[in-house]
């Protein structure tokens, strides 16, 4: 059996204002230093082989910390990175939501594109190749995966059977755990949107959450 834990970055300014997507130079802010550090205690019993990460600053500040504490490298990956949000990259939500796709990415995800970026399918079918290459390496192993919001729901999404168009029921919250166990007969979800306390049951803005 093989155990995948993935991870969402913690906390920035970005977060529920604009689309960071792929823009360099967003960094953790002090709520995501202090998320971080409750993350490494969270794992620190855990036996991680191996910590892979986005190479977007933001996942790779969550995954270092936890890396040092299991005596670990980070492991950066191309494909674990964010959706390619194209020309809506850098915009405000508030802006976002006059878009005509908007509602679009709301009901018929699998349908959407972002204008001058990647099809939500495409981020689906790049993620999972990865981490099922990652877990090919890994058999009988438990690894770190840290990533970004909407991809871990697509990744959830795709190991549950859901359809793509129902991806958007999912939440992941910053520094989140998401585990799965993979066996001989097909994934298991052991934890979802684990974050070590109670939730405090508010939803994030509808529609491509926050940031990234």
């Amino acid at each position: 059996m093989m155990n995948l834990l993935l991870i969402r970055h913690a906390a920035n300014d970005w977060v529920g204002e604009r689309l960071a997507g792929w823009t360099p130079g967003v960094h953790l802010n002090d709520e995501g230093r202090n998320q971080v550090a409750a993350l490494v205690n969270r794992l620190a019993d855990v036996p991680l082989a191996a910590i892979y990460s986005s190479p977007l600053e933001r996942t790779v500040e969550t995954a270092r910390p936890v890396a040092l504490a299991h005596d670990l490298p980070v492991q950066v990956r191309e494909d674990l990175g964010e959706a390619r949000f194209g020309q809506w990259t850098g915009r405000a939500l508030k802006e976002l939501q006059a878009e005509e796709l908007w509602p679009v990415i709301q009901v018929y995800p699998s349908g959407a594109r972002f204008p001058g970026g990647e099809s939500l399918r495409e981020v689906q079918a790049r993620l999972v190749a990865e981490l099922d290459a990652i877990r090919d390496n890994h058999a009988g192993q438990t690894v770190a995966v840290v990533s970004h919001s909407d991809p871990i729901k697509m990744a959830v999404a795709h190991y549950l059977g859901l359809s793509l168009d129902l991806f958007q029921r999912l939440t992941i919250s910053p520094a989140s755990v998401t585990a799965f166990a993979f066996t001989h007969f097909g994934p298991r979800l052991i934890c979802l949107n684990d974050t070590g306390t109670l939730p405090s049951f508010e939803i994030e803005k509808e529609g491509v959450d926050e940031e990234r």
